[in-house]
């Protein structure tokens, strides 16, 4: 469980398919800046798999193919809520990191 919900790109894709609705590669793409079109293809294969997001091809000239969050996946809404509020955190957390790079942090023994 833990593995399909926070790997690396897997909350960005949920959280913004469950904020903008049905989009497009593209406008998954724009919305996650840092992340690259191989590792985006590979994350949704894989939501697809998991039941989470739902792939829709569509034969025209030239193909389109939307990406939705589905009721699976809707039903992360709670935790999507959960982390939205922690998010300001993440200040602190790049602190405390900074902070352990200064000492040296990982060289010592732990208790």
């Amino acid at each position: 469980m833990v593995d399909i919900v926070f790997s690396r790109w897997t909350t960005p894709i949920l959280w913004t398919l469950h904020e903008y609705g049905r989009q497009r590669f593209v406008e998954v793409e724009r919305r996650i800046a840092t992340i690259t079109p191989k590792v985006l293809t590979q994350r949704l294969r894989q939501l697809e798999r998991d039941g989470l997001v739902h792939r829709t091809y569509h034969a025209e000239v030239p193909p389109r193919v939307e990406y939705e969050i589905t009721e699976l996946g809707r039903s992360l809404a709670p935790l999507f809520a959960t982390l939205a509020e922690w998010s300001p955190n993440l200040e602190r957390v790049g602190e405390a990191r900074r902070a352990y790079d200064a000492r040296g942090g990982g060289g010592g023994r732990s208790a």
